[in-house]
């Protein structure tokens, strides 16, 4: 097939999933066009050596990748990134009709940020057959008021015209089915496809001295958050619930985000001498570090749209063979649960997780082993990129069959 991908981010920026379909894809055969921005994504900045301009075009074999302006600023505002959003979306349609009229399939990887492109680019292509694969919704953000929930309107708005529009609609997390539903979309074409991991790094691995150094002190039990110190996941909940247990075991929180001055500041204030911050690594040293701790801690905080959400962390452990303690609710939870890979307990509730901490420092070895074992099992029956490549794929042709006989 000729296969189109509409999405705001793309490698060399972090956005894994995208990148890897397109290069999937290209190695089944396919030929693939990619249709993205230039990269800025953390920052907010375009990344060094690289100039926004019209036409920019990276190609090899079987897949060609081109580049649209779009604005970029490093505040990180509502009103910034609404900028980018809808500059993003002028330079699409402009650019896309040309450029994707000849795919037979289009894909669109369906963050909020895609949404104005995604629901004027489909306008304009019609007869183009369409997978939209959501991956979250429009996560309101107290801090910014009444400006954010017209925002959120017309984002929700914009991702309903791209739900309808679309031939297949394919979700990240289970409950994003019930979502999207109730959103317009019709359910015989919503099916739940579960985002994987870069299964080149993220392997079953054995700790390596440096990482046993860097992750434990002695052979108590340690939990690792590996990943973001910010508002979704809450992080004070895990402090307060380490330092009830400090002669039992030990909290790592290995990265960085927006909330970690307040998470340090929580920790000395309780005098919580069990809990213990390490800077950002690799993701290359993170299947050691995994390794050389006994669980890695998956936390959200209780919020609506978090419940349908699965952080990209679980996945990894899972690849990894890594048991997971679970501080979340709806499809993190559940998922833990049914696999049977860990402990889980209601968010934002540190009594309940000091609990699951204890309970999981007094689990034996084996048992541990055991977990992990089957949170790898299950990942490459559920979530591997082999698995979730080819059910887009098998989405990709069901939508050009459909709307090439009017189904």
């Amino acid at each position: 097939m000729r296969i189109g991908i509409l999405s705001y981010h793309f490698p060399p920026e972090p956005a894994f999933i995208p990148g890897s379909l397109a290069e999937e894809l290209a190695v089944r055969g396919h030929e693939v066009k990619v249709l993205t921005g230039f990269p800025d994504y953390p920052g907010g900045h375009v990344y060094p050596g690289w100039r926004q301009r019209w036409r920019h075009e990276t190609r090899s074999e079987r897949l060609t990748v081109r580049r649209v302006p779009r604005y970029s600023a490093g505040d990180g505002s509502l009103r910034t990134r609404m900028a980018g959003y809808l500059s993003f979306a002028g330079s699409a349609t402009l650019t896309g009709r040309p450029f994707l009229a000849d795919v037979d399939a289009l894909y669109v990887h369906l963050p909020p940020a895609t949404a104005f492109a995604a629901a004027g680019l489909l306008r304009l292509l019609g007869r183009v057959p369409t997978v939209v694969h959501v991956q979250d919704v429009w996560a309101a953000d107290e801090s910014t008021g009444a400006g954010n929930g017209r925002w959120a309107a017309r984002i929700g708005a914009a991702m309903t015209r791209a739900y309808r529009a679309a031939d297949r609609i394919a979700v990240s997390a289970p409950s994003l089915r019930d979502r999207v539903v109730a959103a317009g979309a019709d359910p015989a074409r919503v099916q739940v496809v579960l985002n994987w991991t870069d299964e080149r790094i993220f392997q079953p691995a054995r700790p390596s001295g440096a990482a046993r150094r860097l992750v434990r002190r002695d052979e108590r039990c340690v939990v690792m958050h590996a990943g973001t110190i910010g508002a979704r996941q809450g992080l004070e909940t895990a402090v307060r619930a380490a330092a009830a247990l400090d002669r039992t075991m030990d909290l790592v929180l290995v990265g960085s985000g927006a909330d970690e001055r307040r998470v340090r500041g929580l920790a000395a204030e309780l005098r919580a001498e069990n809990v213990r911050f390490v800077e950002r690594r690799s993701p290359l040293d993170m299947p050691e570090l995994y390794a050389a701790a006994d669980y890695q801690l998956v936390m959200l905080r209780d919020l609506p749209e978090l419940r349908s959400a699965l952080p990209a962390k679980l996945q990894a452990a899972f690849s990894c063979a890594a048991p997971v303690v679970a501080s979340a609710g709806g499809d993190t939870a559940e998922l833990v649960e049914r696999a049977r890979a860990g402990l889980s307990c209601p968010p934002e509730d540190w009594a309940s997780l000091a609990d699951r901490f204890w309970l999981a420092a007094t689990i034996p070895p084996p048992a541990r082993v055991d977990m992990g074992r089957r949170g790898r099992e299950a990942y490459l029956r559920e979530m591997s990129m082999p698995a979730g490549v080819d059910r887009i794929e098998r989405l990709l042709y069901d939508a050009a069959a459909g709307r090439a006989t009017g189904r």
